[in-house]
């Protein structure tokens, strides 16, 4: 994958471990803190992002994203597809650390 290194990967792997104990994306992401949480009652919604233990495979995660949608020295971005969806989500009205934690997200989901 553009923009992840050896040493991001051997980090990923540290932090992770096995990844067969994570039958689905959605408990990876929970691990990682960046998997939303729904609160709602009645009329009142509202959400937050899983606080875990696992602080540095959030980081992790958090900081390999704005590693995807940097700008290269020569002008090109380093993952135009990751690139793309952070200004579309951009564009739909979400702030920048939205769309990176976004960004985050989906790297989860591919890992």
């Amino acid at each position: 994958m553009p923009g992840m290194e050896v040493i991001t990967a051997a980090n990923m792997l540290s932090e992770i471990g096995d990844i067969n104990r994570f039958p689905k994306a959605n408990k990876q992401a929970k691990l990682a803190g960046i998997c939303p949480i729904n609160f709602s009652s009645a009329e009142k919604k509202g959400g937050i992002c899983a606080r875990s233990r696992e602080t540095d495979c959030c980081s992790l995660f958090y900081f390999l994203a704005i590693r995807m949608i940097q700008i290269s020295t020569n002008g090109t971005p380093r993952n135009k597809v990751f690139q793309e969806y952070y200004l579309k989500r951009v564009a739909e009205g979400k702030n920048k650390q939205q769309a990176l934690i976004c960004i985050a997200r989906r790297l989860v989901n591919i890992v």
